[in-house]
């Protein structure tokens, strides 16, 4: 039985950015028709555990003018709509939406947002996607790098300095490769 990874999606009136959280996914399979139906298989892990996602959009796509990327990650999906509208919803099913399918904050703009957004929001046809960081996390692309980086070194001179200053926090510990959240 395959599982749902997680998907994030966010809109602009002529584009969906579809985010399929699935890290070191492998055998990617990516289908989308113009009616609007959206099919995602991989596997992921040791044991190549089967994902799946198979969903009806809310509208018809533009299937020549959407464009994938997939990474170490996530898988990323521009699509394309076939009209610039704002849909309601992802999906054409009514009612309550799946519980793998989540808003993705980081790229969601309001419907009456948009227009104020336009200079400061990716654009469909600009996107390069060999220069995308893939990871997550959402906000700028280029400054992803900076929060990734922490070294051993650096964690302890964050931890020591909020241990100076009596900050709660995070305390990393490598062996597991955990995060602990301290109240």
């Amino acid at each position: 039985m395959s599982r749902h990874p997680i998907l994030k999606w966010a809109q602009r009136d002529d584009l969906v950015f579809v985010t399929i959280d699935l890290p070191d996914a492998k055998d990617v399979k990516l289908k989308l028709e113009p009616e609007g139906k959206f099919y995602f298989s991989a596997t992921s892990g040791a044991d190549n555990i089967p994902y799946e996602i198979d969903i009806d959009l809310y509208d018809k796509v533009d299937v020549n003018a959407s464009k994938a990327s997939v990474g170490s990650r996530n898988i990323m999906y521009l699509v394309k709509k076939e009209e610039n509208k704002w849909w309601s919803r992802l999906i054409k099913q009514e009612g309550r939406t799946p519980v793998f399918i989540k808003v993705d904050w980081n790229k969601w703009v309001d419907e009456d947002e948009q227009d104020e957004k336009a200079g400061t929001d990716m654009e469909f046809d600009d996107v390069n996607f060999s220069s995308l960081n893939l990871g997550g996390g959402g906000g700028d692309y280029e400054d992803e790098d900076e929060y990734e980086s922490d070294t051993e070194e650096e964690r302890e001179s964050i931890m020591e300095e909020q241990a100076v200053s009596g900050e709660s926090g995070v305390s990393w510990s490598d062996s597991s490769s955990q995060v602990e959240v301290k109240s």
